[in-house]
């Protein structure tokens, strides 16, 4: 792996068209390092064994719990905690910086058509 700068903003740029993508950006230690733009509701899950940190870089990230809804605005960060199910939603879009360790799959404990075992970096 190269240990040069990235440019984040130059990242997003080159993601696909579309309401959703993520993609691969860093790799540190056994953790990956993604980004992801994301518009609309995605689906209840959780991942059983990690936490799950999102950085929203532009956008408000609404993240629903079963007890309770956060809005996480641009600048603003939150953990998921291991085994919380979750479901991220936004009206009109966010950008944000994933963290979690290798291999996650974006559903968690949800096999479904969007489900990515492995991620394509950008």
């Amino acid at each position: 792996m190269k240990f040069d700068k990235i440019n984040i903003s130059d990242k997003f740029g080159k993601l696909p068209a579309g309401d959703y993508a993520v993609r691969l950006i860093a790799k540190m230690n056994n953790y990956d390092i993604k980004i992801v733009k994301f518009k609309g509701d995605f689906i209840w899950h959780s991942h059983a064994e990690t936490d799950e940190t999102f950085i929203i870089v532009d956008g408000v990230l609404v993240m629903n719990f079963r007890d309770r809804t956060e809005e996480v605005h641009a600048g603003e960060m939150i953990v998921i905690p291991k085994g919380v199910e979750h479901k991220p939603s936004s009206t009109d879009g966010y950008k944000a910086i994933l963290i979690e360790p290798e291999g996650v799959p974006n559903t968690g404990n949800v096999k479904n058509e969007i489900t990515i075992e492995k991620f394509e970096w950008v």
